[in-house]
C-alpha cells in the first residue's frame, strides 16, 4: 500500500507545557583526542546531530573548576551557552554534510576522526573520515544497499577495523586505512560482528550468532584462515562484548554463558579449545569481575591493557569501579553525577575516562574522570532542568508470581487518582532506565503520569529474566503490561478509566498485543515504529534481523501457528481502543508495512485511528524538529483522551 498523502508531520498544534525539556540538547558518544586537548562527541544542539569539538585546558582543567564527586554539574538550573567548560574556548561543530550523525572516534594519531553518517535517518549507516578541522571528509565504508559501522581504531597509524553488511545480510570485517583508504577484508559470514583486532593485525575476535545467543571466537586475520576457536563454547547464554590485550593473546569479554547475571571474563591463549572429533573440552576461564545483585553494562580497556573501568548496571543506575587486569584488584570510584552512563572511552595514557551520561533532570552530556582521584568535570552539554519530574523506582508482582520493576513519574500533585500512560520499551531486550525523556516531561507537566515497566524479556535482571518471554512464553509478557494497569490502580496513583499505552518497536508490538488481548483494559492506545504481525514482518524487515528474531518469536516456517497467535493484527476484531499510529519511512528494522496495514485494519474496524508519517526518519526519530513534533502530537492525543472528562 502506498503511504497516504496524510501521512505527515503535523505543525505543533497545542502549546507543550515543559518546552525547556525540547530545547535542551544532547552530548553523545565523546572521544577524548589523544593530547587531552579537546573532545570530539556527537550534538544536536544547532538543530540536527553532527559532530563538535570541545577544546580543553592545556593541562586539564584548573583545580577550582574541579568538580567534587558529590556534586552534580553546573548549578541546577543554568545551561551550557556553548562556551564550554568555565574559563574554556567555545565547542565548535565539524561539517559532515547534512545527514544525521549517531557516533564519533578520534584516531590514536589525533590526526582524523571515523564518523558513522545515518542517511536519511534510516538504519544503513555509513562510516566516513575527516580531519577535526573539517578538511579531508569521504565516506570509507558504504556498501550499496548495505550498512556499515566502525569498531574501534586498532592503534596501528590510522587504521580503522570496520564492519560492513550487504544488501543480502552477509557481513564482513574490513580493516580499512583512513589516511590512504586501503582495505583488507580479514572475516566475513552471516550474523557477525568484529569486536576487536590485535595491533599487529594478526588476530581477530569475532561475534557470531543472534542475540541472546551470541558467542566469542578468536581467528587467524585474513581470508581463508579463519580457524576458529569458540569461547566459552556449549555454556547457555551470550557474549556480546570483547576486547583483545594489544598482544591478542587475552581476549576480555562481557558475557553471561553459564552464568545469570553478565559479568567480566579473561580468556587466555593458552586456554584454547581443542577439537576433538565431534566433542569440544571444556575451556577455563578467569572471572575478573562479577556480582550478584548487578549486571556488567560495559567496560572500556586502557590502550595497554593493564586497566579496565567497568560499568555496572544497579537497578538501572550507574555504578563504576576500575580494575587493575595484572593483579585482579578492583576500586570503586565515586557515584557518578548523573544516574546512567550511557558510554564510556579511556584515554590514550589510561589515567582518564571520558563518558557520556544523563539522568532525568539533565540530558546526555560529557564528563571526564580522574581514575587516580576519581574527580569528575562537566565539559559540555545541558545543565540541570528545574522542575523535571523524579524517577520512582517502584516493584510489583505479575499474575503468575514473577517480580517486576518499574519507574513511576508522578503527576504534580499526583497522590490520588491520576490519568496514566503505560509506557514500554523496545528490544525486547532493553531497559527501562532513569534517562532524560522529554516525553515524560510533557505528559506530567499536563497531569497525566507515566508508569514505565521493565516487562520479562528485558536486560538489566539477568538471563533467566531476558529469556522469560521467549516463543510461547510471549504471552506472559503481553499479562504483563496488564499487570502493570492494575498497580496502578492498586497504588491508588491511576483512574482505572484513564490509562492508556504506549511503546515503541517491541515496546509498539506489545502495545497493540496488549490492546487485543485486554480490551477495555486501556483508553487508547499508541505504537511508535511496532511490528503488527509476524508473517510480513519477517517477509520484510533486514535479513539478519529476521535471522536473529527467530529465537525470540519462533520460525516464520516451522512457528508459524504460533506466530499467527502472537501477531495482533490477527486479533484486531477484539481492538476497541482509539489508535494513534507513528513510523518513520526509511525503517527497515520494522517496515512501513507494518503500520499501515494496522491503520488499514483499525479504520476497517470502525476504531478511530491517526497516523504520524516521518519522512526523513528510520526506526528512530533523530532530528529535533521532529522529536519536537511528536512529543507534541502524543502530548495532544493522550490530553483528549485522557484528560477529558469521564462519561
Amino acid at each position: 500500500m502506498a503511504p497516504s498523502p496524510a501521512l505527515s508531520v503535523p505543525a505543533l498544534s497545542v502549546p507543550l507545557p515543559a518546552p525547556e525539556s525540547l530545547t535542551a540538547w544532547n552530548c553523545r558518544t565523546p572521544a577524548l583526542s589523544p593530547d587531552h586537548g579537546a573532545v570530539a562527541y556527537v550534538s544536536d544542539r544547532d538543530g540536527r546531530p553532527r559532530v563538535w569539538i570541545q577544546p580543553l585546558p592545556d593541562a586539564g582543567r584548573p583545580a577550582e573548576h574541579a568538580m567534587p564527586a558529590a556534586e552534580h554539574g553546573w548549578p541546577a538550573g543554568e545551561e551550557d551557552t556553548g562556551a564550554g567548560p568555565p574559563d574554556g574556548a567555545p565547542a565548535r561543530p565539524v561539517d559532515t554534510g547534512p545527514e544525521p550523525v549517531a557516533d564519533v572516534s578520534w584516531a590514536p594519531t589525533g590526526e582524523r576522526l571515523a564518523v558513522l553518517v545515518a542517511p536519511g535517518g534510516g538504519e544503513h549507516t555509513e562510516v566516513w573520515t575527516v580531519r577535526p578541522d573539517g578538511g579531508d571528509l569521504r565516506p570509507l565504508a558504504a556498501p550499496p544497499g548495505g550498512s556499515a559501522s566502525f569498531v574501534r581504531w586498532t592503534g596501528r597509524g590510522e587504521v580503522l577495523l570496520v564492519t560492513e553488511t550487504s544488501a543480502s545480510g552477509s557481513t564482513a570485517a574490513v580493516l580499512v586505512d583512513a589516511a590512504t583508504g586501503g582495505r583488507q577484508v580479514v572475516a566475513a559470514g552471516p550474523l557477525l560482528r568484529p569486536a576487536a583486532v590485535s595491533r599487529d593485525h594478526a588476530t581477530l575476535l569475532l561475534r557470531r550468532g543472534p542475540r541472546g545467543a551470541r558467542r566469542m571466537s578468536v581467528a587467524a586475520c585474513g581470508p581463508g584462515a579463519e580457524d576458529e576457536l569458540p569461547l566459552l563454547a556449549g555454556l547457555p547464554g551470550s557474549t556480546d562484548y570483547g576486547i583483545l590485550s594489544p598482544d591478542g593473546e587475552t581476549a576480555y569479554l562481557l558475557s553471561d554463558a553459564g552464568r545469570d547475571r553478565a559479568a567480566l571474563l579473561a580468556v587466555r591463549g593458552g586456554e584454547r579449545v581443542l577439537v576433538r572429533g565431534d566433542e569440544l573440552e571444556a575451556r577455563s576461564h578467569d572471572v575478573l569481575a562479577q556480582r550478584e545483585d548487578a549486571e556488567l553494562d560495559q567496560f572500556a580497556l586502557s590502550a595497554d591493557g593493564r586497566r579496565a573501568v567497568l560499568v555496572w548496571n544497579e537497578h538501572g543506575r550507574s555504578a563504576l569501579e576500575v580494575l587493575d587486569t595484572g593483579t585482579g584488584a578492583v576500586s570503586p570510584l565515586p557515584p557518578p553525577p548523573a544516574d546512567v552512563v550511557t558510554s564510556i572511552r579511556i584515554s590514550l595514557d589510561g589515567g582518564t575516562a571520558v563518558l557520556a551520561a544523563e539522568g532525568p533532570d539533565q540530558p546526555s552530556h560529557v564528563l571526564l574522570c580522574d581514575l587516580a582521584t576519581g574527580r569528575y568535570d562537566q565539559v559540555a552539554g545541558a545543565g540541570r532542568l528545574a522542575g523535571a519530574p523524579h524517577a520512582e523506582l517502584v516493584r510489583l508482582r505479575a499474575r503468575d508470581g514473577l517480580e517486576l520493576a518499574a519507574w513511576l513519574y508522578r503527576p504534580p500533585n499526583g497522590h490520588g487518582p491520576a490519568p496514566y500512560l503505560v509506557h514500554l520499551h523496545g528490544g525486547p531486550e532493553d531497559q527501562e532506565r532513569p534517562v532524560f525523556n522529554p516525553l515524560y516531561h510533557n505528559l506530567v507537566a499536563s497531569g497525566i503520569g507515566v508508569l514505565a515497566p521493565n516487562v520479562r524479556g528485558s536486560s538489566g535482571y539477568g538471563r533467566a529474566f531476558r529469556e522469560a518471554d521467549d516463543r510461547e512464553l510471549r504471552f506472559h509478557a503481553i499479562d504483563d503490561v496488564a499487570d502493570c494497569a492494575t498497580e496502578l490502580v492498586r497504588l491508588g496513583a491511576a483512574d482505572p478509566r484513564r490509562i492508556a499505552c504506549m511503546g515503541w518497536s517491541y515496546g509498539g508490538y506489545l502495545t497493540l498485543a496488549a490492546l487485543v488481548t485486554h480490551p477495555g483494559l486501556f483508553r487508547t492506545g499508541i505504537d511508535v515504529c511496532g511490528m503488527s504481525d509476524f508473517e510480513s514482518f519477517y517477509a520484510r524487515t533486514e535479513p539478519w534481523i529476521a535471522a536473529a528474531a527467530v529465537g525470540e518469536y519462533g520460525h516464520p516456517e516451522t512457528d508459524r501457528d504460533l506466530l499467527r497467535a502472537l501477531s495482533p493484527l490477527r486479533h484486531f476484531d477484539r481492538l476497541e481502543a482509539p489508535l494513534l499510529v507513528v513510523h518513520g519511512v526509511h525503517d527497515t528494522n520494522v517496515p512501513l508495512h507494518q503500520a499501515q496495514q494496522a491503520v488499514q485494519a483499525a479504520r476497517a474496524r470502525g476504531v478511530v485511528c491517526e497516523e504520524l508519517l516521518f519522512p526523513d526518519e528510520g526506526h528512530e526519530i533523530r532530528r529535533p524538529p521532529n522529536r519536537a513534533a511528536f512529543v507534541g502530537k502524543v502530548v495532544e492525543w493522550l490530553g483528549r483522551h485522557l484528560l477529558a472528562p469521564v462519561g
